[in-house]
């Protein structure tokens, strides 16, 4: 009853309020026709209330989201199953499923012709444009008289994850060099000259098994040759993403940080589809490794308040390798930073965004500027802006490998 009656609608409401003023008009005037019309007008949300706060919906709900990773832009698919083991009839009942407003509205459904024991499955559609991860659920059943007069709401509990990952934008191939790295012999070098053969032998070293002398070359060279440890080569690359606040400007969808998280996505996947073993860091220094790894670490990668680049990744790993900075403002102490990364890297490109561009007082300032320092420290850089297309930039980088005259 207690819960019935705080569950007025607002006709309920107003039927006791009309049902109260006629009784009490009955009693001032003395009507007493007006009197039972009062008391029928009064009792029926009651008795709604009574019937509707004596009926008890406990059903199991099953949710599966399919896929429960999306790119930002791409529909997912909700499959809700509610199941009752009652063993009296329903009747109908009115569902409706808890969204994150940045999925969209909440989805409702009549589930009409409920016997005993009954078992309903519905499916809809989600959609986000905003990268993050979503809880989804719980579902809340509401439970009403015929009148409209009462209505209850029971929340049934049971969630999902759904995980946005930033949009991946289709990038050229363009020409890299380095990157290789294997577990033995460092990187692999380039001859000049020389046989095959040549190349898969080097210096003897203190310490080398002797049954690994290759006699033939070192009786050729004037000096003992051994060969080398066959190992598995692999590409290796690091996509760093400058995600400080103070490197970048502007707010939500529109800001720079935003568009640097859609580049940093877009080479990661560029990179892992043409064969490279990618993993992806940012300015706090945490790691994801893969593709997917990455994409799910940026799905709710935020902004740090840290002044400086942590170099904690760069080591071993990097060394030789292919690093592809995403980067916003330069910081006066960055350029110590960037030269070690150039000095570890094999191969040092950069994607720089004009954050000026993205600023609400923009100044009148040149965009290749923002790529000077990066140059002089013999990084492969290039500018992009708010209005820059991501595919062209990648491609610059591919037309400065090819001036710089260095191999393909």
């Amino acid at each position: 009853m207690r819960t019935g009656l705080s569950s007025l609608t607002l006709r309920g409401r107003a039927f006791v309020a009309a049902g109260v003023t006629a009784i009490g008009c009955a009693v001032l005037f003395g009507q007493p026709a007006l009197t039972r019309i009062g008391v029928l007008v009064l009792v029926l949300p009651l008795i709604a209330a009574i019937v509707v706060g004596r009926r008890r919906h406990d059903p199991i709900v099953r949710r599966t989201v399919l896929p429960r990773l999306v790119r930002a832009g791409e529909s997912a698919r909700i499959e809700l199953t509610v199941h009752s083991g009652r063993r009296r009839a329903d009747g109908a009942l009115l569902v409706e499923d808890t969204l994150p407003y940045a999925l969209g509205g909440r989805p409702r459904f009549v589930l009409q012709g409920l016997g005993r024991e009954w078992e309903r499955s519905v499916t809809y559609p989600v959609r986000s444009d905003v990268r993050g991860r979503y809880v989804v659920g719980p579902l809340v059943v509401r439970i009403a008289d015929p009148f409209g007069l009462v209505e209850v709401r029971r929340t049934i509990p049971g969630t999902a994850d759904l995980t946005v990952t930033p949009r991946v934008l289709p990038l050229p191939a363009i020409p890299l060099a380095g990157g290789w790295q294997g577990s033995g012999e460092h990187r692999p070098q380039a001859f000049a000259a020389g046989s095959a053969e040549d190349a898969s032998v080097r210096e003897y070293r203190r310490g080398d098994e002797l049954r690994r002398v290759h006699w033939r070359s070192s009786a050729r060279m004037g000096d003992l040759m051994v060969r080398r440890e066959e190992q598995p080569w692999e590409a290796r690359a690091t996509v760093l993403l400058d995600n400080r606040l103070l490197a970048h400007r502007g707010r939500g969808l529109a800001s720079s940080f935003e568009a640097a998280v859609v580049a940093a996505a877009s080479v990661v996947v560029h990179l892992q589809q043409h064969g490279y073993a990618v993993r992806l860091a940012t300015a706090t220094g945490g790691e994801a490794v893969g593709a997917e790894d990455s994409l799910n670490h940026l799905a709710v990668l935020g902004t740090t308040a840290r002044p400086t680049l942590d170099l904690s990744w760069c080591g071993e790993q990097a060394r030789g390798g292919v690093v592809v900075a995403v980067l916003g403002g330069h910081a006066a102490g960055d350029t110590a930073t960037l030269r070690r990364i150039r000095h570890d890297a094999g191969v040092a490109l950069a994607v720089v965004l004009d954050v000026e561009q993205w600023s609400t007082s923009r100044s009148m300032t040149d965009p290749a500027a923002a790529a000077s320092p990066l140059m002089a420290m013999a990084w492969r850089a290039t500018v992009v802006g708010p209005r820059d297309r991501l595919d062209s930039a990648w491609r610059d980088l591919g037309r400065s490998h090819v001036r710089a005259g260095a191999p393909g």
